[in-house]
């Protein structure tokens, strides 16, 4: 994985499915290779499917970005964690740890 600013642990369901790191070229994705063995392994997103290489993007991936809650909830997120609204991996850390569907963001702590 690409050294990246902020990093968060992907989950799929209750499985560890990868990370995902925001770089100062953009952003990157992959998944575990523990997770890719499994057979009942399924990916991210349809858009992602699972691949042993690494996915990078200048911006968010769209899969990701749409984790973030929008309306009321975004705000609420924006006021409460003092994320600012243009820091969308700020605010897919801040908001994504209990999201609705099977995947869902931690954010990676330094050791």
């Amino acid at each position: 994985m690409a050294s990246g600013m902020r990093t968060a642990k992907v989950y799929i369901q209750d499985s560890f499915a990868g990370i995902l790191a925001e770089t100062e070229a953009g952003y990157a994705f992959a998944y575990d290779d523990g997770y890719m063995q499994r057979e009942d392994a399924v990916s991210v997103s349809l858009t992602m499917p699972i691949t042993k290489r690494e996915y990078f993007s200048e911006t968010l991936f769209p899969f990701f970005d749409g984790l973030i809650p929008e309306g009321w909830l975004l705000e609420t997120v924006h006021k409460n964690w003092k994320v600012d609204m243009r820091d969308r991996f700020g605010l897919l850390l801040a908001s994504c740890r209990d999201c609705i569907g099977d995947v869902w963001v931690e954010a990676e702590v330094d050791a």
